[in-house]
């Protein structure tokens, strides 16, 4: 009687790209606060200098760069958005399900939902409102802190990276979907401060809890893997 192979084992190797990028935004996020506790008004100086920045100087309603990259920059912020991270987060649970990977696939579902309810939770409590200091190249009608799109980029990408390390045996494989995982994480952060509707600390609150986010369910399917083997001892 034949048995069918086994899966790759996961790899327990610490996604420091991951760890690093939080602890890092963190740091940067406790430092704009310091900054935000010494003025009054919503928002640090450095929070505003980085969105003037990324205004023409003495138009603060006018984006720098050429007329076509406001809309390109619309098509990045719309990676972070609810529908598409929906979608993707549906087509890699189906992925992994047929995978045979059922376990990781109910864990993707689960963080992006609980993750999603932790940030409109924050949101609701701490209530800041959106930055007027520049002009909001688009509508938004929720609240500031964390920046959703952030937040959710971060869980969806950096989670589906760390959780897919067992379908990706290979080193190289699984350091490159870091990678990529880690540059629309930020790609889309940034676009929300050119489009001027979130303050910088609000984008890098959204990075550091998606990236603590997707540590925390790392180690609970490492956790629940090492039980598995275990239970099979």
């Amino acid at each position: 009687m034949t048995h069918p192979p086994e899966a790759p084992p996961s790899s327990r190797r610490l996604p420091w790209p991951i760890l690093v990028g939080a602890g890092f935004a963190l740091f940067l996020l406790g430092l704009i606060w310091f900054g935000h506790e010494l003025t009054e008004g919503d928002g640090a100086r450095i929070d505003q200098a980085i969105l003037l920045a990324m205004r023409v100087p003495g138009h603060p309603t006018q984006p720098i760069g050429p007329a076509w990259l406001p809309s390109a920059v619309r098509d990045v912020t719309a990676l972070g958005s609810t529908t598409v991270l929906t979608f993707l987060v549906l087509v890699a649970a189906i992925f992994l399900g047929l995978a045979g990977r059922l376990r990781t696939a109910l864990l993707v579902v689960g963080a992006t939902l609980l993750g999603s309810v932790a940030v409109e939770t924050i949101r609701g409590v701490i209530a800041r409102p959106r930055p007027e200091l520049t002009g909001q190249l688009m509508e938004v009608t929720s609240r500031s802190f964390p920046s959703g799109h952030a937040a959710l980029s971060a869980i969806v990408y950096l989670t589906l990276a760390t959780l897919l390390f067992p379908v990706l045996p290979n080193r190289r494989v699984r350091a490159f979907a870091v990678i990529v995982a880690l540059v629309l994480t930020v790609a889309v952060g940034v676009s929300r401060l050119y489009l001027g509707v979130h303050w910088p600390s609000d984008v890098l609150a959204g990075w550091a809890f998606g990236g603590v986010w997707a540590m925390l369910w790392w180690r609970i399917e490492l956790e629940l893997l090492s039980r598995a083997a275990g239970g099979r001892a």
